[in-house]
């Protein structure tokens, strides 16, 4: 069972199938607010967050697709993937829709 479930429930929706991007590496946490996903774009890494689908269940007042910049503090073997609190928001949306051609057009 992939970490975001064991945190967040089977219920939890996602809006995307993680399996359609290996490139995303699943750290979600049951401590985190939301699901979250690292990955490597070119040698920058980024992290996904995915919150409630519902707004109301939200607990910041944000999108529930945001990507930003993030900063490895281990090594390429043992990565360990935190964003900042200067963290540079690469992405936003509300939609899967959006998020998906995002995911999609750095994936190519």
């Amino acid at each position: 069972m992939q970490p975001y479930l064991q945190a967040f429930g089977t219920q939890f929706t996602l809006g995307f199938n993680p399996d359609d991007y290996p490139f995303l590496i699943d750290k979600s946490y049951g401590n985190d607010t939301c699901v979250s996903f690292y990955f490597k774009q070119g040698d920058q890494y980024r992290i996904l967050w995915v919150d409630h689908e519902i707004a109301n269940d939200r607990e910041e007042d944000c999108a529930r697709y945001t990507i930003v910049s993030a900063t490895n503090e281990g090594d390429d073997e043992y990565p360990e993937i935190y964003s900042e609190p200067d963290s540079l928001q690469v992405f936003e949306s509300e939609t899967s829709k959006e998020l998906i051609e995002y995911l999609n057009l750095i994936s190519a």
